[in-house]
């Protein structure tokens, strides 16, 4: 296994292992919520709509291997990704319509620093907007780790 895999293994293992008892590695949905607050900055709304997102099998219980998912997503880029968000999110509504993703992704740079073509925005809208058409956060966080534009810090 590859150095930075072990070392990001090791960092989400310790920071999970800060909110569990007896060694069992899930938490119920509200101390889930509240390490995504603690740990992350987020609010309690953005925290459970993270929460959410990643309960990928809907069981109210966040494993080490969906809080794993979360944080090679986000790393500790929580807040700055939410920031962002928002300042698409015209409307404040809380998801972004088609008219403010597609804003939004004309002004994005990928990992490797250029802007998307229209052909790009155009797949991303159809494989990252749900069925109503509009990006949530949880969606829009996936999405920007498909960029590579945030991921989990490098090992230290």
């Amino acid at each position: 296994m590859p150095l930075c895999v072990c070392a990001c293994r090791k960092n989400v293992l310790e920071l999970f292992d800060r909110y569990v008892e007896n060694n069992v590695r899930h938490l119920n949905k509200p101390d889930a919520v509240n390490m995504l607050m603690q740990e992350f900055g987020l609010d309690e709304v953005q925290a459970g709509v993270m929460f959410e997102s990643f309960d990928k099998d809907q069981n109210g219980v966040m494993s080490i291997w969906e809080f794993e998912q979360f944080f090679l997503c986000m790393g500790n880029h929580a807040q700055e990704i939410v920031k962002k968000f928002q300042e698409l999110d015209k409307d404040g509504s809380g998801k972004l319509e088609q008219e403010e993703a597609i804003q939004g992704l004309k002004d994005i740079k990928t990992g490797a620093g250029r802007g998307l073509v229209d052909k790009e925005i155009e797949f991303f809208m159809k494989t990252t907007a749900g069925d109503d058409g509009v990006i949530d956060l949880a969606q829009f966080t996936n999405l920007l780790y498909r960029l590579k534009l945030y991921n989990a810090p490098p090992p230290k």
